[in-house]
């Protein structure tokens, strides 16, 4: 955006804060429920201050056996969260109840 500074990483979190949660993609190329997670999962991060990673389950055989029929799963600070489907409102209230408790 034009207004922001520049160099400014888009996920930092509000106020400067460190962020003590992480939100974790499973998922795989070309899985579209994988996208549509992705893109309520930045959103929420963003918003919350949460670092966001993505694990592609296809590189790991582990993964693939654990998670290939559940795909996409959230990880909250590695703990699964959801599956299938991502809903905005259960990960913003988990990422809270994360921050609380960490």
């Amino acid at each position: 955006m034009p207004n922001d500074p520049p160099n400014d990483p888009p996920n930092d979190p509000p106020n400067d804060l460190p962020s003590d949660v992480t939100v974790t993609l499973l998922g795989k190329p070309g899985c579209h429920l994988c996208d549509d997670a992705r893109v309520i999962i930045q959103r929420v991060a963003a918003d919350l201050g949460a670092r966001v990673e993505e694990r592609d389950i296809t590189r790991s055989e582990a993964d693939t056996r654990e998670y290939w029929e559940q795909i996409p799963v959230t990880l909250v600070n590695g703990v699964q969260h959801d599956f299938w489907r991502v809903d905005e409102a259960r990960l913003r209230a988990a990422i809270e109840k994360a921050r609380r408790t960490a």
